[in-house]
């Protein structure tokens, strides 16, 4: 089944070269069928990068899927134009009196800023208030994983003594939770983040639960006790050039900054990255979807 999306996103065509099924919201009006309302709280500097990556995901199972797309009110990004933002996405006033099915939080650049530092926090605070009455359930990515676990559970990060940058392998503690169906004992997945949090902490909460974990960069899927929210601490959302792009960026701009760890073939950074996580990516969003949207939200809320 494919994704509803407006019918100019910049992005409908690239996956439409991809043979993802899309459909545009004039044709999705006409059909009668309901499909799964989701919402993304794009928070990424390189929006419509991120657009292509999620629809991507949200478009490979057997859903119809209905994707708005949320900007922050208080903090416009410089990294997308003012025309994109106003055609294909909406502000929290806009949507607050509607009910979705699911919700996707992106990551953020701010992690190395306290939480009450950031300019749009305030607003992140009612988004995740309201989403817990108005969403089914929520996925958080980085960023927006850390602010979850901080502003539901007081779970708080810390600073990592050096960048977590590249790919590393994970555990998954209980392969019979639905989230994690059909995944290898041990998945690989992309970490590009300054700060984490603890695994005690986790573990020891009784909201929580460790689904995969690192041993060298710690928790990596943590989910709540009621399935409403889903916290994912690095970027399994990733394409296979994206931590080249960071790494590129950061060296042109003369930062300090490590090539990432088991990425480049050889640690030739001249070398063209392979995606060796985009299975478990499938089947993470394509679970979600599924077990944790689609069986448990409500046909008609009320």
């Amino acid at each position: 089944m494919p994704i509803t999306i407006p019918k100019a996103l910049p992005a409908g065509e690239l996956l439409k070269q991809e043979k993802i099924f899309v459909m545009d919201e004039e044709r999705a009006t006409s059909q009668d069928i309901r499909p799964l309302r989701i919402l993304v709280v794009n928070l990424m500097p390189q929006k419509e990068k991120t657009e292509l990556q999620l629809l991507r995901l949200l478009g490979n199972t057997p859903l119809q899927v209905d994707v708005t797309f949320l900007h922050t009110e208080t903090y416009v990004s410089k990294n997308v134009s003012k025309n994109h933002l106003d055609t294909f996405y909406k502000t929290f006033p806009q949507v607050k009196d509607e009910k979705f099915d699911g919700m996707i939080v992106t990551g953020a650049p701010v992690e190395q800023m306290e939480f009450e530092q950031v300019e749009y926090w305030g607003e992140m605070q009612e988004i995740l208030d309201w989403a817990s009455a108005n969403v089914t359930s929520s996925m958080h990515i980085c960023w927006g994983a850390q602010a979850a676990l901080y502003h539901y559970y007081g779970v708080n990060k810390h600073q990592l003594p050096s960048k977590c940058f590249g790919i590393f392998e994970h555990l998954v503690t209980n392969p019979t939770v639905n989230l994690a169906r059909g995944f290898n004992d041990l998945f690989p997945a992309p970490h590009s983040r300054h700060t984490g949090v603890s695994q005690d902490d986790i573990e020891q909460h009784n909201s929580l639960n460790l689904l995969a974990y690192s041993e060298e960069v710690g928790p990596f899927i943590v989910i709540s006790n009621d399935s409403k929210n889903i916290m994912i601490t690095g970027h399994l959302e990733y394409d296979a050039g994206t931590l080249q792009e960071e790494y590129e960026r950061d060296v042109a701009k003369g930062l300090e900054i490590d090539i990432p760890k088991n990425y480049f073939p050889n640690d030739n950074s001249s070398s063209n990255p392979l995606n060796t996580w985009r299975s478990h990516t499938h089947l993470l969003f394509s679970n979600w979807l599924n077990y944790y949207v689609y069986q448990q939200t409500p046909f008609e809320w009320k």
